[in-house]
């Protein structure tokens, strides 16, 4: 398969990279066995694999052959490429896609060697990582873009300014959100904002496992623990390993907090309301409607004025025994709600197969109040 096909393939999914040293982290996996590298990529059910050539980066030639061999998976040759040369020995090392780094290369020879990648049966990635860039990316016709949130010459991060950057890039590109990446939660952002895949090397090379840590970072469901009220409940459920922490700002509800309390950025906070929001910080929002002086069954999963997803729950303090074949029945990202705690989750999870899973009483000592081992065993069972 081409890289670009694998990338626009339906779902979310992943460029694994393989690279020896980077610049801003040093030395990472200097002695790697890239042949291994790739096949634990492939494995993983990464949709392509990046290798690194440049000298800079430790990386050769070479290592692009030997994971050739290696793999089936599409390659993509990542170095500082301007010319049809490099092109030329990019396909003959056995790539199928070739990165143009918009920084370093004008639009006229962005043209040219994108021209000479089609003759040549290679696809090309072109990255971006500011806004005049994106532009130039989109006005050049560039199937598959880049967006990366580290600056090259400075090294410095910005996912917040990437994640804007995806989010209005136009849909019938297929967008890639780059570097900066450690988490299911920051992989899941840059899903939200609309990118189709990742790319993610140091993450993966500082791993014991490359290609467990891959399944981890595109796994679902994400576990979000809800109903948070204190700093200290917060910090529990973000040390065993929930990805999205909610807080409920309903006047109705005995789990209301008036803030949206600090949470590392390595997850997403959700602000859950009812009939109508309000400015926040969150990342997401959670709003339900109002219904007979309560929240009605189900909520929509907002980024900013955006629907992304679709919240399954148990009417207002009701069961429902359909509630489960229900929410496997809904289309597009389902977080499922309503009565899910350590000893039911699993179960549901098999029957469902949602995007998330939502968890508030279950997983309390009093309303508003976190049990921090019922949390503990809640986020074990949900990972498996």
């Amino acid at each position: 398969m081409r890289f670009a096909d694998a990338l626009a393939a339906p779902g979310f999914g992943a460029i694994a990279e393989f690279k020896r040293r980077s610049p801003s982290a040093g030395d990472l996996r200097p002695t790697g066995d890239v042949a291994e590298v790739a096949l634990q990529y492939e494995r993983a059910g990464a949709r392509a694999m990046s290798v690194l050539v440049d000298e800079r980066f430790a990386g050769s030639w070479d290592d692009l052959r030997a994971a050739r061999a290696a793999t089936s998976l599409p390659l993509l040759a990542k170095g500082f490429f301007s010319t049809e040369e490099h092109l030329r020995t990019a396909r003959e090392a056995g790539a199928d896609a070739a990165l143009l780094l918009l920084r370093d290369l004008d639009d006229g020879t962005v043209a040219e060697l994108r021209h000479v990648a089609e003759s040549l049966g290679l696809d090309t990635l072109v990255e971006a990582h500011d806004a005049d860039e994106l532009d130039r990316a989109i006005a050049l016709g560039a199937p598959v873009v880049g967006v990366n949130a580290r600056d090259l010459s400075s090294f410095t991060m910005n996912r917040s300014a990437q994640l804007a950057l995806v989010a209005r890039a136009p849909r019938d590109r297929v967008v890639i959100a780059e570097s900066g990446i450690e988490t299911r939660a920051q992989a899941a952002a840059a899903e939200l904002a609309g990118a189709n895949a990742i790319l993610v090397g140091s993450t993966l090379m500082r791993a014991p496992d490359p290609g467990a840590k891959l399944t981890e970072l595109v796994d679902r469901p994400l576990v979000k623990v809800c109903g948070l009220t204190r700093q200290e409940d917060v910090d529990a459920a973000v040390e065993v390993g929930a990805d999205l922490v909610g807080f409920i700002l309903a006047r109705e509800s005995p789990r209301r907090t008036d803030v949206v309390l600090d949470a590392p950025d390595t997850v997403l906070r959700v602000a859950v309301f009812v009939g109508e929001t309000q400015e926040t910080e969150a990342d997401l929002i959670q709003l339900y409607a109002r219904e007979n002086g309560h929240r009605a069954r189900d909520a929509a999963l907002l980024r900013g004025d955006e629907r992304v997803g679709s919240v399954v729950d148990l009417p207002w303090e009701e069961n429902d025994p359909d509630h489960l074949e229900r929410a496997r029945s809904t289309k597009g990202r389902v977080m499922l709600a309503g009565g899910l705690g350590p000893d039911n989750v699993a179960a549901a999870i098999a029957q469902v197969r949602p995007w998330a899973v939502d968890s508030a009483r279950s997983t309390e000592a009093a309303p508003g109040i976190k049990d921090h081992d019922a949390v503990r065993r809640f986020v074990e069972a949900a990972r498996g």
